[in-house]
């Protein structure tokens, strides 16, 4: 079960980004240099191939910023190829500059998050779930996970409102898994409940103690094998830490139900685009 909280808007959060970078006088030097009803036709271009992300914020910093009218911006999870078009604009020219910058970086960071999950998710091969973690950009969650989703991934919980996750800390801190179980054990119905397991001791508490989730952390093949025999199917498994492009291929295969990455969003390449006017001149990377 979710829960509502209070949050910035997607639309106060591009506010706040065009801010960062207009200020209170805004594009200075777009504005020496052209008038303001100077109007101009540009397009945005891939540069690598990847998996696109951020459809409807790229629209929005256009809308907020006015006078520019957007059309073509490829759906979000549509592969791309350098060369590709992935969006057209027709407006002021002062309006296409100003919001350029901050536009590009919103479908950049998306599109390299949507783009790994691609590939961890090619590499898997359709033989475990590729999941996200709480590793996101600050203010940028629900963006950085759609992206996961966009890419052909699997959303984990969303914060430490949706979900009872017992980590070592909180083992630790209760005194063993089993402890830290029985004092959760009242939200069971409620919120599911996710137990990190460093051993097979630990995975047959959280079997014991009524985990729909057993997270095994850092487990080596061998053990990893062990615990999924343990756990028959009665439990969720999820492999978690550690894991690489290289590697799941081999841990897709050791018959776990998914596997949470933090990657995905903490260390996700951007992928790159650029704007260009029609009039052939590219506008600076800067």
């Amino acid at each position: 079960m979710s829960r509502q909280i209070k949050f910035p808007s997607l639309r106060d959060r591009i506010r706040l980004a065009l801010a960062e970078d207009l200020a209170d006088a805004g594009d200075i030097t777009t504005q020496a240099t052209f008038s303001p009803d100077a109007r101009t036709r540009a397009i945005v271009v891939a540069r690598e191939k990847g998996v696109f992300s951020g459809t409807e914020v790229f629209r929005m910093v256009f809308e907020e910023v006015g006078g520019v009218t957007v059309s073509g911006v490829a759906a979000d999870g549509t592969a791309v190829a350098p060369g590709d078009t992935v969006a057209t604009l027709e407006g002021t020219v002062r309006g296409i500059l100003a919001g350029e910058r901050t536009a590009l970086n919103f479908i950049q960071r998306l599109s390299g998050v949507a783009s790994l999950t691609a590939k961890f998710v090619q590499a898997a091969d359709g033989r475990i779930k590729i999941c996200d973690t709480r590793k996101t950009t600050p203010l940028w969650r629900d963006l950085e996970k759609a992206a996961v989703v966009h890419g052909g991934g699997t959303n984990h919980r969303m914060g430490l409102y949706d979900m009872a996750m017992l980590k070592d800390t909180h083992a630790d801190g209760c005194g063993s898994l089993k402890a830290a179980l029985e004092r959760v054990a009242s939200l069971k119905g409620t919120f599911a409940i996710a137990a990190e397991a460093r051993d097979m001791d630990e995975v047959q508490a959280a079997i014991d103690g009524g985990a729909d989730l057993l997270m095994l952390d850092n487990m080596p093949r061998k053990m990893l094998v062990e615990a999924v025999a343990l756990v028959a199917g009665r439990v969720e498994t999820e492999i978690t830490g550690g894991v690489t492009l290289e590697t799941i291929g081999d841990i897709a295969g050791a018959g776990v139900d998914r596997v949470s990455i933090g990657a995905l969003t903490h260390s996700a390449p951007a992928l790159d685009f650029s704007l260009r006017l029609v009039a052939g001149r590219d506008s600076q990377d800067n």
